[in-house]
């Protein structure tokens, strides 16, 4: 006879404590059986030296062993199309609930869809939870219901609508005595899923009250490194409690750090609400820009290689780490697609395979925000001069210096456009596209 069990369902989740839908698992009255899926679907799109792909899965395996070292229990890790390993799972236990958390990509809502509907097929319940945000959907909206399209009209109302309740906590590390005595379940090696180890790892993050207190004041300098939080990968895998993460920002009373924290959510309610903006133009007329692509120009931009320190500074950094500074993120969009003409998309698909914490949300959202094409965006004609901004945030080139060692060499590249007949040709090209 068939064991029955509730599943819980790990995603952009990878954590044991405060898990709005572990929680519920838990509180189930069924023992729950935890899984992580790699999914194939996803799998087979990305580039094999891809790092978050190593990273989720160290994080998995962290879980797992904690689960089995610490409390006797187990985290079954698969791989293969989520329908497939649903259809394994129910020919193993009786299933009587599979539990999980919102994901708000294209793809992820797609997914969840298909999975609801076979397993009610069966007749087993599909439960899934608000988790990583604050407020979701249209959960903030205008008063005619629309959605909103500005960050600071969408973050008052944010703070208006919010209440204590929305960061009260869902304790389900007090409640893992109800899953599965079971610590023999399958796990996936990164070989297994074609992937393998990749020197690049995220950060620890900092949301110190000395981090917070302090960081209106360091966080567009990009040599301090210490002046941001490096939460950006934990936020979008989950490994921590984005309630966690507003309850310390309010704690600080640090309203920048807070309003951060509510422009993840305002880029996530945009691709919800307009999911096509991951391919095309929020403002359709910014589709029709004749982009010059030159190839050549956008590897010397990915390689570092452009002539412009700051440029280059962040792309060096970005390759070898998974990782770049904010500002540094603005100033080489703003190259890419203003100085070089190079449609946001490709380098929007370039960041997706490098950065930890790529985000689609917020990635589309940013570039589409450098490119003019996006909501509440900076104005075409706003074109950052990648040479001034050194002498505005790195002023003593300790940023550049870092990434850049070959500065001062020979070998270093002349620029590859020159920065006045550049800004003339960006403007004459918006111009007649938007005219």
């Amino acid at each position: 006879m068939k064991q029955q069990v509730a599943i819980f369902w790990f995603r952009r989740d990878l954590r044991l404590q405060d898990n709005t839908g572990l929680f519920h698992a838990l509180q189930s009255g069924y023992p729950v059986l935890p899984i992580f899926i790699f999914d194939s679907e996803i799998l087979e799109k990305l580039p094999k030296g891809d790092a978050r792909v190593p990273f989720i899965h160290a994080t998995i395996q962290n879980i797992k062993n904690q689960l089995v070292t610490d409390h006797q229990r187990d985290l079954g890790i698969y791989s293969g199309t989520p329908q497939h390993v649903f259809e394994i799972l129910a020919q193993t236990y009786d299933i009587a609930a599979v539990y999980t958390n919102h994901d708000y990509e294209p793809y992820a809502i797609a997914r969840d869809q298909k999975i609801k509907e076979l397993l009610q097929s069966q007749g087993i319940a599909f439960h899934s939870y608000k988790d990583q945000v604050i407020f979701e959907r249209d959960d903030i909206v205008k008063a005619d219901g629309t959605p909103y399209v500005v960050y600071t009209p969408y973050k008052n109302k944010w703070k208006t609508q919010f209440t204590g309740t929305l960061i009260e906590s869902f304790p389900s590390e007090q409640q893992l005595s109800s899953i599965l005595q079971d610590t023999t379940l399958p796990t996936v090696t990164l070989d297994e899923i074609g992937f393998q180890l990749v020197p690049i790892t995220a950060s620890l993050y900092d949301v110190s009250p000395t981090l917070i207190d302090q960081y209106e004041d360091t966080r567009n300098y990009p040599a301090q490194d210490q002046g941001t939080s490096k939460l950006g990968p934990h936020l979008r895998f989950g490994t921590v409690s984005i309630r966690d993460m507003v309850r310390k920002a309010i704690a600080e009373t640090n309203e920048i750090f807070w309003s951060e924290l509510i422009w993840r959510e305002f880029f996530m309610q945009i691709l919800w609400h307009f999911p096509h903006t991951k391919e095309q133009a929020f403002r359709p007329k910014y589709d029709r820009i004749e982009w010059r692509n030159n190839e050549d120009e956008f590897e010397a931009w990915k390689q570092g290689k452009t002539g412009y320190p700051f440029v280059d500074a962040g792309m060096r950094q970005l390759n070898q780490t998974g990782y770049m500074h904010n500002r540094v993120r603005m100033i080489v969009a703003s190259f890419l697609c203003k100085h070089l003409l190079i449609d946001w998309r490709w380098g929007e698909a370039y960041f997706a395979e490098k950065l930890l914490d790529y985000d689609m949300a917020a990635n589309v959202g940013n570039w589409q925000w450098a490119s003019g094409s996006g909501v509440d965006a900076a104005p075409y004609f706003r074109i950052f001069n990648p040479t001034t901004q050194i002498t505005k945030f790195d002023k003593k080139l300790s940023y550049i210096n870092t990434w850049v060692q070959d500065l001062n060499e020979l070998t270093y590249p002349t620029p590859i456009v020159d920065h006045k007949i550049a800004r003339e040709r960006c403007l004459t090209t918006y111009k007649n596209a938007l005219q």
